[in-house]
């Protein structure tokens, strides 16, 4: 396997999904009596899937949650944001062109998320985006997800791609520490939901919009 992979994070990488998580969340915990979370709060709460979402909604609330009631929440809250799925979530600026660009070059796409993969394809399928990936895989593709090494290399994998040749993108520390865990560069965007700078994350290189992200950007990644 030769071809040549990028692979992207979804929610605060790809696509800006705060909106709609948040609406969610707030249904969520809101039938059980606990006060809204704030968009501040989502660097705090999302990167971990939906399950460790709704923990961390009760921590910041001071409220604990047996695992009866987030089995139970986990499901209000999934059928909730599949049911308004795509929302107003919506790719960051300049996202298909560079992505257009890319495969122009002959580089294959891939999403690795930590969100569920039936939502993860839900949301890329409601953009109409799915075409464009050589793979997508969630939270519970595969028995691990990032940060497990196992996780991206699975996807690249399943795109069909040589592990020396892929590039990882995203916004959060579980991004990084997944290329480095599976010895891939990566590129950090600072637009998503790190509750720290992403330069401070360590990525191997930083851009600060998609107009940024070029193939010349990702081979020099790669033949470093």
């Amino acid at each position: 396997m030769s071809a040549s992979l990028v692979v992207f994070d979804l929610d605060g990488t790809l696509i800006d999904t705060a909106h709609d998580l948040v609406a969610s969340l707030n249904h969520t915990i809101g039938l059980e009596g606990l006060d809204p979370i704030t968009y501040g709060d989502l660097t705090y709460l999302v990167g971990h899937g939906g399950t460790v979402m709704i923990k961390r909604a009760f921590s910041l609330r001071g409220r604990e949650i047996t695992e009866e009631e987030l089995g139970r929440m986990l499901g209000v809250f999934v059928d909730h944001y599949a049911e308004a799925m795509p929302g107003v979530s919506v790719p960051y600026p300049g996202l298909v062109d560079a992505m257009d660009r890319l495969s122009g070059a002959g580089y294959r796409l891939a999403v690795c998320t930590n969100k569920m993969e039936g939502l993860a394809r839900r949301l890329v399928d409601g953009l109409g985006l799915t075409a464009r990936f050589a793979a997508i895989t969630g939270g519970d593709t595969f028995a691990v997800r990032k940060p497990d090494a196992e996780h991206l290399l699975g996807t690249v994998r399943l795109a069909e791609a040589d592990p020396l040749r892929t590039v990882m993108i995203g916004d959060s520390l579980n991004d990084m520490l997944v290329a480095r865990n599976a010895n891939v560069p990566s590129i950090g965007v600072p637009f998503g939901y790190s509750d720290v700078p992403v330069a401070e994350l360590e990525p191997t290189h930083v851009i600060t919009h998609f107009d940024e992200l070029t193939p010349d950007l990702v081979e020099r990644l790669i033949t470093r």
